[in-house]
């Protein structure tokens, strides 16, 4: 584990300055003029000095920086996004870097844009200015990434500002910063030695004596290339005529940096050349995997030897550990190695692909194995390692290898149904659709009984994925039928995948399809855990994910002995108390099945029971929805007091943006919110969560928001504004069955739905919808307003209090009650705290339920 992070620490390591370096000033200068706008963007080809340039900058301005170097790995925006939340980790204070940490954990669980907004909403929280560069943009050819990136950078918060170094243009459109005086630009001009510059590192970095005329005509024959400059300096360092090297010098383009180069090897020992030959493979190095394809056990003096002839290599740590060549050094050293010896070559990557893979090094396992065309070994890597693989949920990169290995050498049943499941996993339905013949004609020519049964899982888990995709249930049902007296799953690989890394409910994960509930997909999912369970596999992860997935539909339609016997079964399971985001779904779902049916002592020792084993088990993240829920329990319970002190501890604030990845967490803040009468900041919150929703097409979250909104407009006197929310969440919760999420949110429900059913919102009955709402009335609790005084008046109501019942009951705020009456808002209240005692109620839509029930209206 360690070497992992070490791999990962030379991607984000900010490079250490060389010694004696001239010192930029004209530069740095424009870099801290730049720190005013957006970003900075360095475009240069190699060999300028972009990443030097960068890195003095830094270490002279002392500013927190996060480094990632990328290379064309992180074409996969999962790998590219964790390696940029790792490096600001370590930039900003310990609490706000853990908060990020936690959030590149949830990748690729959560949708990229979720990712995103959750990411920038922690930025905007920093108080110091931070700096993020990214060097080597050049590699990055997804145009997914750089539309992220994009949008990142149109949102990024200002304590952040950006730094891309590449060595062509943006990708993306990027010039309304420059309009808007927010991008600098450094280019070749601009990073070209000056003459000034030019004697200073021949006289004080190199050390060499030449004369003014002498380092004039350099500069002029350079054009201050920075390494063009320092290949002349070694080999003058070989060679003391001056002038007749400096004569015969003439001409600028990449041909001479190859050749400069060459007369720089012909120089070395010869033992020295071969050690930079085998090794230039290499896109990182220790001593280890210099080793490994040299065939030598003394790399590690070598690297410092090359280190101390200044022989273009570049340390990524501060121990003296990782290298990198220079990349122009690199790409000449691996075209001569090629022209030397092709078969070397490849060799050499098929040493270091054994090296990374012993050390678990396996992204850059299978790199060199498809680099030095090792097929059958790069399908080894990645069938015997297929678990840690997809767990770390760079699909992209597993799609771009599969492509490569697929075209030269074929994938094998294996490969192809976990390239299929890529495929559903990714939302590319049609290729995954593509595979399916391919694997069905290795499945029937298959002679092997146990190959076919892995053939046999695999192909049922991934058209148990597509069904949901193409709709065909019926389908699905007859192949199932086709299949069953044969069928064992036999793949680890499908069956245990880890299918919830951050959402409190299963339901609104895509296993649980975002919230949708429908008889076809319920019958599915039963015949689902069925086969699985006849078959020994009641304890697989998939088979626990669909069953809790099920107990949360099932409470959705108010079926809660069904839905308190799925949760018990998958409460059982060694596997759910090893599995955080099985573990807490199961535990709240309990604790609303306690709830529903008043014991709110049990629901509160299940969820104190889940706090306790998941901090057991050092799962931090998991707490947050654990303790928010147990708020909302205390809510329910009307001890506000208790709830606000457990959800401060969450760090949660009516005044912060909301971070799209704990919408849970808020749901319950907005419900305190409510209870103190704070109305515009919980609909501010919710204003703001409701995009998000529907950008995720979360039907359950879509009516939580619909729903809390409707309930906070009524509660402070917008009947227009709650009717138009409630309708919405009545839209979509009747399409789907929803209950609970109306009977739920309790009396003001009920009240707004009575309210709703004899208005104007009434529909053509040919919709259903009037027949939905009064079937949810029936199912609340009878007589759901609790009251301090019998329903009888103690004492009648005023005319003028009558008159402010009767615009209660058109929609009128306090104050247009005050303005049609003439009177002040605080008389408004007044009069309002009057009718509540009259009637025995504590809020609007009680006091117009009780005036109606006693006839008053």
């Amino acid at each position: 584990m360690q070497t992992k992070e070490l791999i990962l620490k030379t991607k984000i390591n900010v490079p250490a300055p060389r010694e004696n370096l001239i010192v930029r000033h004209r530069l740095n200068e424009q870099f801290d003029k730049g720190l005013d706008g957006r970003m900075t963007f360095i475009c240069a080809p190699a060999g300028f000095g972009k990443t030097t340039l960068i890195g003095q900058w830094l270490a002279l301005s002392g500013i927190a920086c996060g480094w990632v170097s990328l290379d064309e790995m992180d074409n996969d925006y999962v790998r590219m996004w964790r390696h940029i939340v790792h490096a600001l980790a370590g930039t900003v204070p310990k609490p706000e870097g853990e908060r990020l940490l936690q959030l590149a954990r949830q990748l690729p669980s959560l949708s990229v844009h979720t990712f995103l907004d959750a990411l920038l909403n922690e930025l905007s929280g920093l108080t110091e200015r931070i700096v993020l560069v990214l060097d080597d943009y050049h590699t990055i050819t997804n145009e997914q990434i750089h539309s992220y990136l994009s949008y990142s950078l149109d949102y990024m918060p200002d304590s952040v500002h950006l730094v891309i170094a590449s060595r062509s243009q943006l990708p993306f459109p990027a010039s309304k910063w420059t309009v808007r005086g927010e991008r600098a630009d450094i280019g070749v001009s601009q990073l070209q030695f000056t003459l000034e510059e030019t004697q200073a590192f021949y006289r004080k970095t190199a050390g060499l004596p030449l004369s003014p005329y002498q380092i004039e005509k350099l500069f002029r024959r350079t054009e201050g290339w920075a390494a063009i400059l320092q290949l002349i300096s070694i080999s003058l360092q070989k060679n003391g005529n001056y002038d007749d090297y400096i004569e015969n010098f003439s001409g600028l383009n990449r041909n001479v940096a190859d050749y400069l180069f060459q007369e720089v090897a012909a120089r070395l020992e010869p033992d020295v050349y071969s050690f930079l030959l085998r090794t230039s493979v290499l896109e990182r190095m220790d001593s280890y995997a210099c080793n490994a394809v040299t065939g030598r056990d003394d790399s590690h003096a070598m690297l410092d030897k090359l280190k101390t002839l200044n022989l273009f290599i570049v340390p990524l740590d501060d121990t003296g550990t990782w290298y990198r060549y220079h990349h122009l050094f690199a790409e000449y050293l691996r075209s001569a190695a090629y022209r030397s010896s092709p078969e070397q070559g490849m060799a050499s990557h098929r040493l270091a692909s054994r090296s990374y893979a012993e050390r678990g090094h396996l992204g850059e396992a299978i790199h060199h194995a498809i680099a030095g065309e090792d097929w059958d070994w790069a399908k080894h890597v990645v069938e015997k390692n297929a678990d840690t693989l997809l767990w770390r949920g760079e699909f992209a990169l597993l799609l771009g290898w599969f492509e490569t290995i697929a075209t030269h050498a074929g994938l094998g049943p294996n490969l192809t149904l976990l390239r299929a499941f890529l495929f559903v996993a990714t939302g590319q339905i049609s290729s995954a659709q593509a595979q399916l013949p391919s694997i069905e004609r290795m499945y029937a020519s298959e002679t092997d009984s146990e190959r076919r049964k892995q053939i046999q899982g695999g192909m049922m888990f991934i058209k148990s994925n597509l069904v949901f995709y193409n709709g065909d249930y019926e389908g699905w049902f007859a192949y199932m039928d086709g299949m069953l007296e044969e069928f064992i799953p036999d793949s680890t690989i499908f069956y245990n995948i880890n299918l919830n890394m951050n959402e409190p409910l299963v339901r609104r994960t895509a296993t649980g399809l975002k919230g949708a509930l429908s008889a076809e997909t319920e019958r599915i999912g039963l015949r689902y855990t069925s086969v699985l369970e006849e078959r020994g596999w009641k304890d697989s992860l998939s088979n626990l994910y669909v069953n809790q997935s099920l107990c949360e539909g099932f409470y959705e339609w108010n079926r809660l002995e069904e839905s308190l016997k799925l949760a018990q079964k998958v409460e059982l399971s060694a596997h759910t108390q090893r599995i955080p985001g099985l573990l807490a779904p199961n535990r709240i779902m309990q604790a609303r099945l306690y709830a529903a049916g008043g014991k709110m002592p049990l629901a509160h020792d299940v969820i104190e029971e889940a706090i306790v084993t998941v901090s057991d088990q050092g799962e931090a993240y998991w707490l947050k929805p654990l303790k928010a829920f147990r708020a909302r329990l205390l809510l329910l319970e009307e001890k506000i007091a208790a709830a606000k002190k457990e959800l401060d501890e969450l760090g949660l604030s009516a005044k912060a943006r909301p971070a799209p990845d704990r919408m849970f967490d808020y749901f319950s803040l907005v419900r305190l919110l409510g209870a103190q009468r704070k109305e515009a900041d919980a609909i501010r919150l919710l204003e703001q969560l409701l995009p998000k929703a529907i950008r995720e097409s979360c039907q359950s979250s879509i009516v939580e928001i619909s729903n809390l909104l409707a309930l906070m407009n009524i509660q402070r006197g917008e009947r227009q504004e709650a009717m138009r929310h409630l309708q919405q969440a009545l839209v979509v919760g009747k399409t789907h069955g929803y209950i609970r999420s109306f009977l739920d949110e309790g009396k003001a429900m009920f009240e707004l739905l009575r309210l709703y059913a004899g208005t104007e919102q009434k529909h053509e009955e040919t919709d259903g919808m009037n027949a939905y709402v009064d079937h949810l009335l029936v199912l609340f609790p009878q007589d759901p307003v609790r009251r301090t005084a019998p329903l009888s008046l103690i004492e009648p109501l005023s005319p003028q209090e009558l008159r402010i019942l009767h615009l209660i009951r058109q929609g009128a705020a306090n104050k247009e009650i005050a303005d049609q009456l003439g009177l002040t808002e605080g008389t408004v209240k007044v009069y309002l705290s009057r009718i509540y005692g009259k009637l025995g109620v504590s809020s609007r839509t009680q006091a117009l339920s009780a005036a109606q029930e006693l006839g008053l209206l």
